[in-house]
């Protein structure tokens, strides 16, 4: 039975991602499609009522305007988070937000980090979770699928990176909206509440009172999914009952997490013109996710050696933190697409998880890759097979090539850069928090475990995944403001150094393919592109996952 929880939602994932790979290639393309003469009327009057028009943009132009938009909502949510308190929609009478709470929120949600140092049911208003929360979701999954799509047209030959604002708009109206709306219909038949009414006190068979949160929460729940958001609207995520409510809303969720960024690279395939291209990225990518799979499931399912020598029944398994509705299975894929596919959206503790399932979590978030986020994944994928091929290219002596252009030193320095920052935001920061009072007065758990609990907070943010080990208290003074610095950092300096590097390969001329090209489009580049990210990866976070989850692992007597 859970052989079938497993496969069958990867089956479906593979069968979902080829239309919708096809119809993302056709709206980033701008190619006549059906939904055409309903949405062109909508885009045509955004495109007149805020001025913008289809001039194309050079990479420099296309971040700029991406940097500028992103900072203009990021300053307007912090207002409003600010001053909830004296809005409209706030039956609850919830209060303002602190100030390095609300800057921490701001950016989390404006760089799809979505990560909560607050808890959503008592912490934000209706107005909050609609206009901050919502709305940001839309428009941060956006963001990385505009860059991604810019990215893809640099890398494969065009001069000009398309327009962001058209981008954004096409993005919202063709993609991400439709499939919130029904992703919603679908969680509000499982359950999920759709409400503006004020919380509900209601008298327990106890005699006793108690208070039923509501809201807006399936709106909320259909696009922090779709759009590896993130988050939730109720503090314990989507292992809350309205957040996820059934085994069938959960299969949902799933599903929703992987849709797009899957797409993604299939859309990659056909506007390159060669699909094999595209294909050879997403096995390298399923090869890196199913692999961990069977890690975090048998892990759960041996269940704690400690619980069971002193008579604790494990025949279930591990189920500290999980709900029964889902199970080991259900659990363990959830855990591992949230942060494969970093989304954050988590329906177990991953506090609760044994070290070798936190093991998991953290590998997909530190190699930040694994089909990844909107977007941000694949061109992190795409700068490993730049690298990949680099190291090939010395190897036999010849200029190495990627899609007919040559990688050379300029590229290659700023890939280098690129790889180099996303450790040392999340292990410099990490390092402060253990030698310092400010970090470490917020673990939960000491040693191995307590370790782990602040690795995984950093590489959260700077992966911009937003899941949280929830062993650490990080609404402070000094998570809340790093925590930001690092989730800035992790968004933009990646988009815009892969952007650069995009722009330097569209100015060169293609050279011809011949004999000696090195070929990316077969198994053997496969192969090789594997063991240079967990060269990579291993090398640069060994040390950190040796100290964390594998000597806590040891420490239990396997």
């Amino acid at each position: 039975m859970d052989f079938i929880q497993i496969v069958i939602p990867l089956i479906i994932f593979v069968l979902l991602v080829i239309p919708l790979g096809k119809y993302c290639y056709l709206v980033v393309q701008g190619e006549k499609c059906f939904v055409d003469p309903v949405l062109d009327r909508i885009d045509n009057f955004i495109y007149k009522l805020t001025g913008i028009k289809h001039e194309e943009m050079t990479w420099r132009q296309y971040a700029f305007a991406l940097l500028i938009t992103n900072a203009v909502m990021c300053l307007t949510a912090y207002v409003i988070l600010r001053f909830q308190s004296f809005m409209f929609l706030n039956p609850n009478k919830i209060g303002a937000m602190p100030p390095e709470l609300s800057f921490n929120t701001a950016i989390s949600f404006i760089t799809n980090t979505n990560i909560q140092d607050y808890a959503g049911e008592s912490g934000v208003s209706y107005l909050s979770q609609m206009i901050v929360m919502t709305f940001l979701m839309f428009t941060s999954a956006a963001t990385g699928f505009s860059a991604a799509f810019a990215f893809i047209r640099g890398i494969t030959g065009k001069k000009n990176f398309g327009n962001y604002f058209v981008d954004m708009t096409r993005i919202i109206t063709r993609i991400l909206l439709p499939l919130a709306i029904v992703i919603t219909v679908v969680l509000v038949s499982q359950g999920v509440p759709q409400t503006l009414k004020a919380n509900m006190t209601l008298n327990t068979i106890e005699n006793k009172f108690q208070d039923i949160a509501l809201g807006p929460v399936a709106s909320l729940e259909a696009i922090k999914q779709i759009g590896t958001n993130g988050g939730g609207f109720f503090n314990a995520n989507s292992a809350h009952p309205f957040e996820n409510p059934t085994p069938f809303s959960n299969l949902v969720e799933m599903l929703a997490m992987m849709a797009l960024p899957g797409s993604i690279v299939v859309a990659f395939g056909l506007m390159l013109k060669k699909k094999k291209e595209g294909w050879i990225i997403f096995i390298t990518m399923s090869i890196l996710f199913i692999m961990v799979i069977p890690i975090i499931y048998f892990a759960e399912k041996g269940g704690n050696p400690n619980l069971a020598a002193v008579g604790l029944s494990q025949v279930m398994g591990n189920m500290e933190g999980k709900e029964l509705r889902f199970g080991i299975a259900g659990s363990s894929l959830f855990s591992t697409i949230t942060t494969a596919f970093t989304t954050g959206a988590v329906n177990t503790m991953h506090d609760s998880l044994m070290p070798l399932g936190g093991f998991v979590t953290l590998w997909n978030m530190m190699l930040n890759l694994v089909f990844g986020g909107k977007g941000v994944g694949f061109m992190n994928m795409i700068m490993y097979v730049m690298i990949t091929v680099f190291i090939a290219g010395l190897m036999v002596g010849r200029t190495p090539e990627y899609l007919g252009k040559k990688i050379e030193a300029r590229e290659v320095k700023l890939i280098a850069l690129a790889i180099l920052i996303h450790p040392l935001i999340i292990l410099f920061p990490s390092a402060v928090a253990l030698m310092t009072n400010m970090g470490l007065s917020s673990q939960a758990n000491p040693g191995f475990h307590g370790l782990t609990e602040i690795v995984y907070q950093f590489t959260s943010s700077a992966a911009n995944n937003g899941s949280a080990f929830a062993g650490l208290s990080a609404n402070t003074m000094f998570y809340n403001t790093v925590q930001g610095f690092v989730m800035i950092i992790g968004r933009y300096m990646s988009i815009i150094i892969l952007l650069a590097v995009a722009g330097s390969l569209a100015s060169k001329r293609a050279v011809p393919e011949t004999m000696a090209t090195f070929k990316t489009d077969n198994g053997t580049f496969v192969v090789i592109l594997l063991c240079v990210i967990l060269i990579v990866g291993a090398l640069t976070f060994l040390p950190a996952l040796a100290l964390g989850p594998i000597s806590e692992h040891l420490m239990l007597g396997f």
